[in-house]
């Protein structure tokens, strides 16, 4: 997936490090790297979420290169922004839940990362039963929620979680 551009015309950057809480001692998130994506977010969108939306994309594309922390950051920055009672913020939800059991994964939480994956299948069973807008180029209309669905299932079945499954999860967003 290629990285969008932000204001200036230039890629975004990867972060200099992932954070880890309680792995990375006393150095935070890169701020100044995610605040770049934060920054193309407007105070609310109008409608939905287009989908190419660079901070949205910049988002996901962070969960998939193993930024846990900083997309969970920015995609809590486009929720935040997206319209109230919309289906791209149940969307945006389990996403955010996905971004943060991978980062338990990372932190050797097995369990916790498994109850973050039934969060966010219960948000995208609850998307499922939402009304479907008709038309539009919006996040939700462009997301393969029904294989995301498929893999969390498969995954929430397994007696334990592995750094793998992370890795397969990104492969099927990207798709």
């Amino acid at each position: 997936m290629s990285v969008p551009s932000h204001a200036s015309g230039g890629p975004l950057p990867w972060p200099r490090w992932a954070y880890v809480p309680g792995e990375t001692g006393e150095v935070d998130s890169d701020d100044e790297t995610l605040g770049l994506a934060k920054a193309m977010v407007p105070s609310a969108f109008r409608g939905y979420v287009p989908a190419r939306h660079p901070a949205l994309r910049y988002g996901l594309a962070l969960n998939d290169r193993g930024y846990f922390w900083e997309a969970q950051e920015v995609l809590e920055t486009v929720w935040a922004a997206a319209p109230q009672s919309g289906r791209e913020r149940i969307l945006l939800r389990a996403c955010i839940r996905i971004a943060n059991a991978n980062l338990r994964l990372r932190m050797q939480k097995a369990h916790s990362a498994a109850r973050l994956f039934g969060d966010a299948l219960t948000e995208l069973r609850a998307l499922s039963a939402r009304k479907v807008a008709v038309g539009g180029d919006g996040f939700v209309e462009s997301f393969p929620v029904a294989a995301v669905v498929a893999l969390l299932q498969a995954k929430i079945g397994r007696p334990q979680l592995s750094k793998a499954d992370w890795i397969a999860l990104g492969a099927i967003i990207r798709s």
